[in-house]
């Protein structure tokens, strides 16, 4: 029910009705009622008459609505309350005639809500976001950071990813990984120039480690922070496979801004770039890349990142026991 409201009619008969008019005048009534059949007390109906002033009535308790004296010919009643939508009605009334105008359904007006989310609430988020982000190890083991699950995302500030790509640098499994590798290189004795012997081996696992910080710190956080964008991967999840396998591969060459809109990934590629050419300062003369195979090499790692993107959008989720939980946080 509406606001209680005594029935009553709140204009006059037309000044100039004479009492032939008023013989020859009807009646038109009826009932507002919502869309269940509850009737509404305190809606304003409107009864207009050709260009004649509207004359306006408040449902009665019953939902009820009682015009009198109405000149015979078309009407239109109109039907209007706070946040409900205005309905209309229209008829034709004939001489002394009683109208009982079918009920007139009264509905709720469509409202748009806007959510408006402050800075700091954002940042907010983003921390719980990062904080889920942290615990993503796939099979429980390799770090799996810089892949989002959300379904809304929101974006990091420069703090952020700046924790994010140093918790990605300490983690264990990343001392373990470059440890293997400077291992191998050693057994194979790549690059030569290092020798052997612990000596060999430290220098070995010291350029490894190198490459990984120095590529991490650059494409997840100084770069990232500089131009505005997002160094994560945000999971897809649904289409089809191909649509998936083409948003995955395109990944590599576009990303999210802090805006959260797709934009040209000026950060991964030019942290590449830039990763590769720090790494001759401490790589031996021998194994120096030139200019040439900086990009080369560059090249070569968008290539192997459009086939991990792959590999995440299609497998690492199942791998990864705390992402197969996540939902929009």
């Amino acid at each position: 029910m509406l606001a209680s409201s005594a029935f009553a009619q709140t204009s006059a008969p037309a000044p100039n009705d004479s009492a032939s008019d008023t013989a020859q005048a009807g009646i038109v009534q009826g009932t507002v009622t919502g869309k269940d059949g509850e009737v509404y007390e305190g809606v304003s109906v409107a009864l207009s008459i050709g260009a004649v002033p509207p004359r306006v009535q408040i449902t009665n308790g019953e939902g009820e609505f009682t015009f009198v004296n109405v000149p015979a010919g078309p009407f239109t009643l109109t039907v209007s309350s706070d946040g409900f939508a205005t309905q209309t009605a229209s008829g034709v009334v004939h001489p002394g005639e009683t109208l009982n105008v079918p009920a007139i359904v009264l509905l709720m007006q469509q409202a748009t809500t806007e959510v408006h989310v402050s800075a700091a609430q954002q940042q907010e988020i983003a921390e719980e976001q990062i904080h889920i982000e942290e615990k993503q190890h796939v099979l429980g083991v390799v770090p799996n950071f810089f892949v989002n699950y959300a379904k809304d995302p929101v974006p990091l500030t420069a703090r952020q990813k700046y924790a994010l790509a140093w918790k990605s640098n300490i983690d264990p499994f990343t001392w373990l990984l470059n440890g293997a590798f400077a291992g191998i290189e050693q057994a194979d004795n790549t690059f030569a120039g290092y020798g052997q012997g612990a000596q060999g081996y430290a220098k070995r696992f010291g350029a490894n480690y190198a490459d990984t910080f120095i590529s991490t710190e650059l494409g997840g956080a100084v770069l990232p922070s500089l131009f505005r964008q997002d160094p994560r991967y945000f999971y897809k999840g649904t289409g089809t496979i191909w649509e998936r396998a083409r948003y995955a591969i395109a990944t590599t060459v576009i990303c999210k801004g802090d805006n959260m809109r797709w934009q040209f990934n000026y950060s991964g590629i030019l942290g590449g770039l830039a990763a590769g050419g720090i790494s001759n300062l401490y790589y031996p003369a021998s194994d120096r890349g030139n200019v040439t195979v900086t990009f080369e090499n560059a090249g070569i790692e968008l290539a192997e990142g459009a086939v991990q993107n792959l590999f995440q959008e299609f497998v690492v989720k199942k791998l990864t026991p705390s992402a197969r939980k996540i939902g929009a946080p």
